[in-house]
């Protein structure tokens, strides 16, 4: 395994043959509040991640015991100004943007809070795994501001419309057990093995073609919130930029000769 820090408080591991990697948000001492700071650092960590041909998957993790990630650094705001609060903002968007828009596939490791822009975080992600600590909610209007790391787009996308409006407008926490149930996440797994499953997961997802699995992101991604037609357009062209691929070819040899596929990636 390898490691390579991006400022202060993020990390980047590399797993197994560097196909699976680990984003881990680590700022222990503010229990991963995004600060300015963390924000770049996070933005930065998912762009060198989106141009790396060999990544397959991303693990977004936590070090912190209590807490994935507890939202924007309040702390750091109470000083600002309103002028340094518009500029934060396209620096605290854009570390949002750049785990959503990562080409390849993502999950979320989840324990203890996740909440506010933390909860927004993992909504970003395909896919959430939570220990039984999870507590997950999006309380900004508790605050006097709106959801703005995407949550209110994301999550009536996972919930539908009115149980995402209860959920913002309620500002309330919910535990791991009614988050699974109302599918705020994912999959339940035991305490403490939230980072392990999600590796786990990974590793599953990796296997596949990388070619495949960023079309397939790119035409589920696109698709939504089309109507069916213009999805199926869609569908239609991320088959056929992978129809002709290399890891088509390399798909269909190793399904008749009754082995392991050795992926190309191209």
């Amino acid at each position: 395994m390898s490691e390579e820090r991006y400022g202060e408080f993020v990390l980047v591991r590399r797993h197994g043959a560097g196909h699976v990697a680990e984003l881990v948000l680590d700022r222990p001492k503010a229990m991963n509040a995004v600060s300015t700071a963390m924000a770049r650092s996070v933005t930065a960590a998912c762009a060198a991640l989106g141009i790396d041909p060999s990544v397959r998957v991303v693990v977004l993790t936590s070090t912190h015991e209590r807490a994935f990630c507890v939202g924007a650094d309040l702390k750091e705001r109470n000083s600002f100004s309103d002028a340094d609060l518009l500029r934060q903002r396209p620096v605290t968007r854009a570390a949002y943007t750049g785990v959503l828009e990562l080409p390849v596939p993502a999950v979320a490791a989840v324990h203890g809070f996740a909440l506010g822009g933390g909860f927004e975080l993992a909504l970003s992600c395909d896919l959430i795994v939570a220990d039984r600590t999870a507590v997950v909610g999006l309380p900004e209007v508790s605050v006097g501001v709106i959801p703005g790391g995407g949550g209110t787009q994301l999550l009536p996308r996972r919930v539908g419309a009115a149980r995402a409006a209860e959920l913002v407008f309620t500002a309330r926490r919910v535990a791991a057990e009614e988050a699974r149930e109302l599918g705020l996440v994912d999959h339940l797994v035991d305490e403490g093995r939230d980072r392990e499953e999600a590796l786990a997961l990974a590793d599953r997802i990796a296997a596949n073609s990388p070619v495949g699995l960023r079309a397939a992101k790119r035409a589920l991604r696109l698709g939504q919130g089309l109507d069916l037609r213009a999805g199926l357009e869609v569908e239609d062209a991320a088959w056929r930029a992978v129809a002709f691929s290399g890891d088509r070819a390399e798909g269909v040899a190793a399904f008749n000769d009754k082995r392991p596929p050795q992926w190309p990636g191209e």
